[in-house]
């Protein structure tokens, strides 16, 4: 179990950021908290109390070694691991004595007794940002230290197309979205997450480009580097693709697609998603990581019948779906009345780009011509998504 309290995580700047400090004289929950850090990669710093900053000796006039000062309090100028440390785990035994400690970001209070409604005054009353119980927390903090680790800061804006119905277009988009937003320069990672779908490997022209696709992280458990990830994938078209192989169908555990997806997000930039029009646990983990889905409608009414129910079925775990429309268009419909009839706010019409298929075949993939309609509306997407998060100080590159 976690709680929010209220304050944003610290930022943290690129590169690789120092490890948690860990404030607990509980020696059994410091094991837990030790072993977490472990499955994260993470060096922890341990104290029983607020630690206070040690001051630079001062110089020796003969030159020689002089032995460190003893602990004193941050006047002079240095700060403490209280106030360096990018994450701070207080020990719910540890909550008193930290309780004058200088209020910060990224504070988490965590306990074992599921049942002390007074941990929330505790967690109050030091600034904590969240209040978090063992075991059931164990993930979400594994996570959130592997992100200190990694020495991450915002995640990455992460956007999941889906087809309204068959033959929607939701791959062109997805394909068209990332080749946009590398181009734009943000670290951009593909994520083919239909297995039936033929792989956007494929419709990116590099099936045969070396590297790691979904089966090879079947196995996975626990935390996934978001830079091994990386490393590990095909790049192409300044972009990284995860996609499946030509071999037998091989079902990614759940577990597997949400350790994945959650290193692809810690990286930062820009992640997007091709997704099936089924939903099963493995789908329902990217919907739980996506911050924006786009339904692709053909404005047709049996299209926008079936876009109906796909909606009502994605709109369970993804509370931002929006509606992007495909001409042409039938008697009576433009893009504003689909999206009034699928009660949803409307990206926009996808436009018609010529040339479309003739490109893909001579292995372009869709949104190559920086020119072209279809760059110039997933550019205007981009545009309008990061300025959105950027405002909220949520994801973003």
């Amino acid at each position: 179990m976690t709680g929010t309290i209220t304050h944003d995580p610290p930022p943290t700047a690129g590169g690789r950021q120092g490890g948690p400090l860990i404030v607990t004289e509980d020696t059994e929950l410091l094991d837990d908290l030790l072993r977490l850090c472990a499955a994260a990669g993470a060096t922890p710093e341990v104290h029983h109390s607020v630690p206070v900053a040690r001051p630079s000796p001062p110089p020796d006039p003969t030159g020689a070694a002089t032995s460190p000062a003893p602990a004193a309090p941050a006047a002079s100028g240095r700060r403490s691991g209280w106030e360096t440390a990018p994450l701070v785990l207080v020990g719910d035994d540890a909550a008193r004595r930290v309780r004058g400690a200088v209020r910060r970001r990224g504070v988490v209070l965590v306990g074992r007794d599921q049942d002390d409604s007074g941990i929330w005054q505790r967690a109050v009353e030091i600034g904590a940002d969240h209040v978090l119980m063992l075991p059931d927390g164990e993930q979400w903090l594994v996570d959130r230290i592997a992100d200190v680790a990694e020495g991450v800061g915002r995640p990455a804006l992460t956007v999941g197309v889906i087809g309204g119905r068959g033959g929607a277009g939701a791959s062109t988009l997805a394909c068209a979205l990332a080749v946009t937003s590398a181009r734009e320069g943000l670290r951009s990672l593909l994520v083919d997450a239909d297995p039936m779908g033929g792989g956007l490997d494929v419709l990116l022209g590099g099936e045969t480009a070396d590297g790691l696709r979904w089966p090879a992280f079947a196995a996975s458990r626990g935390r996934v580097g978001g830079g091994a990830l990386e490393e590990s994938l095909p790049e192409l078209h300044s972009l990284r693709v995860l996609s499946w192989d030509r071999g037998d169908c091989v079902a990614v555990p759940a577990q597997a697609v949400r350790a994945v997806l959650a290193a692809a997000r810690r990286r930062g930039g820009t992640v997007v998603v091709d997704l099936p029009r089924r939903i099963d646990d493995g789908v329902a983990e990217v919907l739980a990581q996506l911050d924006i889905g786009i339904l692709v409608v053909p404005a047709e009414l049996r299209a926008v019948a079936a876009a109906g129910r796909v909606a009502a079925a994605v709109g369970m775990v993804l509370r931002d779906l929006r509606v992007a429309v495909r001409g042409p268009y039938a008697s009576g419909l433009d893009d504003r009345e689909v999206a009034r009839l699928l009660g949803l706010p409307l990206v926009g019409e996808v436009p018609v780009e010529s040339g479309l298929l003739r490109a893909t075949e001579s292995r372009r993939p869709p949104g190559t011509p920086s020119r072209g309609p279809l760059a110039r509306f997933c550019r205007g997407f981009w545009d309008r998504a990061l300025a959105e998060t950027d405002g909220r100080g949520g994801s973003g590159s």
